[in-house]
């Protein structure tokens, strides 16, 4: 009985487990098959598939005219798979022996790539190979050799729009300038192949369901002219190198759009060499080094004087015979000596102390006003990275001495494009611009995705009587009378101020070293373009000069001449007919 009993408890136990392990397999069974298909069909179809990316072609950047300033052009690299190649023995010395010739890498060098390289799945080989190499490497057959393709980016214009357009790093990203501001719009989308791949992982076949295309980037079409570019840089690149001077800036907008048609910075770059440019010379000045101005700011002051009726057109001031001991003191530029003089005449000889006397008459406030109006301090919006807002000290941080001292462009702090805005205002009688320098996004049929170009005469903040006046009576005479006489042409009437800028060191200034300016357009009835040109440091020891009047105002007089003949403005001047006897 006690052995029956017994038997029975071991049979129930065996068919209990037999039970319970054929529940479990039919489990797994229900698992696999159900709730764990997707998981196994994806792992069973990375092991029958290979997947490649595609790049896409990163967009053009061009010129207003449809000059290409940036592209890119298809390359191909040759690389391996190291884990490939170490699954067999000496399968890398035969990569190497076989690869040596025809790439032209020294067999050694190539072994050594491969074994250092941190990726198991990819290592470059050579960049950039030739057609006829790409065409060898596909005719061998060798285990985890692979072409990829690739994108070379080119700037054809080298030096000559290097700040305007930045330049690009690993993997296309955009680091600077355009590349960088407009990176995702440029970038475009990578697409995605799948390929059905044997035993050793070679392509036999492309499932194309489950791929997808690149998407190639958008093209930018700017305001920027390279013809006008080139003038503005041969002619500045000329003066400060006459000079020996530390850096120089040079802007020519259209007066009525606010639209950038050439911008420069010295010292220059070319963008495909960044990697081994000193970071300094990356910096677009433009934007990022606000400076005080001097005396081209002063008919911006007077501006706001005479719009705000706090002075009149024919009002006088004494100007102290050149000296005036009150406010601590101030003098005149080069010790000229002046008595009553109207604004007209204050602007003309750029006298010192009869702007600080509009200063006075205007007061704190409404100078502060007068600044935040024109949009000092804050930056212009323009779409380039790096802009710098420049400096108006809020009027709890003014001394007394400011309101005297800022009317001749002492105590702010701006930028070059700042002032070449302003000016645009004073040229097209009174609107606010927005400095932009892209004009459109385009696509690669031509079509405009979008227009950038923001809306023209956004508001007046000036009158126009009194923009047109300050153009066309003081500042003309500016250049056929006073400071600005290197800047006057033989076909058109030009205007504009000069400016001969104290350098502010460690709370002082430095009386050896000046920023000699020069900002106008023409031509004065209806300017086609404003042009700013700034030269840091010309060094005095040449004994050339280093005024504005004597190192700007030439460099503008060129740019005015070259732009307005080449846009059609001015008609070349006509020589004289040689004399028959």
């Amino acid at each position: 009985m006690n052995a029956g009993r017994r038997e029975i408890w071991v049979m129930s136990v065996f068919l209990t487990v037999i039970v319970l392990v054929f529940g479990a397999l039919l489990w797994r069974v229900f698992d696999l098959k159900y709730y764990q298909r997707e998981t196994f069909q994806e792992k069973s179809q990375r092991q029958l598939s290979a997947f490649g990316i595609e790049k896409p072609r990163r967009g053009q950047i061009l010129d207003c005219k449809g000059r290409v300033l940036a592209a890119s052009v298809k390359t191909y690299n040759a690389f391996v798979e190291p884990r490939v190649l170490k699954e067999y023995p000496d399968q890398i010395l035969v990569t190497a022996s076989t690869l040596q010739d025809i790439l032209g890498v020294p067999g050694p060098e190539i072994c050594r790539i491969i074994d250092e390289s941190k990726n198991p799945g990819f290592v470059k080989l050579k960049s950039e190979i030739s057609d006829q190499q790409r065409q060898s490497l596909r005719k061998i057959r060798l285990r985890g050799l692979g072409v990829e393709t690739d994108w070379n980016r080119l700037y054809p214009a080298g030096n000559l729009t290097g700040h305007l357009l930045g330049f690009v790093g690993a993997g296309d990203a955009g680091l600077s300038g355009l590349e960088l501001r407009y990176d995702k719009l440029l970038a475009g989308k990578s697409g995605k192949h799948v390929f059905v791949v044997d035993v050793a992982r070679d392509p036999i076949g492309v499932q194309t369901a489950r791929g997808t295309d690149a998407k190639d980037g958008l093209n930018l079409v700017l305001t920027v002219d390279s013809v006008i570019q080139r003038f503005v840089h041969e002619a500045l690149k000329q003066k400060t190198d006459e000079y020996e001077a530390e850096s120089a800036v040079a802007v020519v907008m259209d007066p009525w759009t606010g639209g950038i048609l050439a911008m420069v910075s010295l010292p220059d770059y070319d963008p495909a060499k960044f990697s081994t440019t000193p970071q300094d010379t990356m910096r677009n000045r433009v934007l990022t080094d606000p400076f005080e101005p001097g005396s081209i700011f002063k008919p911006l002051v007077a501006t706001m004087a005479l719009d705000s009726g706090l002075i009149g057109y024919n009002e006088k001031f004494d100007c102290e015979d050149g000296h005036w001991s009150k406010y601590g003191g101030i003098g005149e530029f080069g010790d000229h000596q002046y008595g009553m003089l109207s604004v007209r005449e204050i602007i003309i000889h750029s006298s010192n102390i009869g702007m600080a006397k509009i200063g006075l008459k205007m007061g704190q406030k409404n100078l502060y006003d007068g600044l935040k109006l024109f949009g000092f301090s804050s930056r212009t919006g323009i779409d380039l990275p790096g802009e710098e807002p420049g400096l108006v000290w809020s009027l709890p941080k003014w001394s007394r001495y400011s309101v005297t001292r800022i009317p001749f462009g002492h105590e702010v702090l701006i930028t070059p494009l700042q002032i070449c805005r302003a000016y645009s205002i004073l040229a097209n009688g009174g609107y606010i611009v927005k400095p932009h320098i892209v004009r459109a996004v385009v696509d690669n049929q031509g079509e405009i995705i979008e227009d950038k170009q923001p809306a023209n005469r956004m508001g007046y903040i000036i009158k126009t009587e009194v923009a047109e006046w300050m153009v066309q009576k003081a500042l003309t005479d500016v250049v056929n009378e006073g400071t600005g006489d290197k800047a006057k042409l033989e076909n058109c009437q030009a205007w504009g101020k000069t400016g001969t800028a104290n350098i502010a060191v460690d709370g002082h200034y430095d009386w050896r070293n000046y920023v000699a300016s020069f900002v106008g357009g023409a031509p004065a009835e209806n300017p086609a373009v404003v042009v700013l040109v700034s030269i840091r440091k010309p060094k005095r020891s040449l004994g050339k000069g280093y005024s504005g009047g004597r190192v700007a105002a030439p460099v503008v007089g060129d740019i005015l001449e070259n732009t307005l003949r080449y846009l059609g403005v001015t008609e070349p001047a006509v020589p004289d007919s040689p004399v028959t006897q």
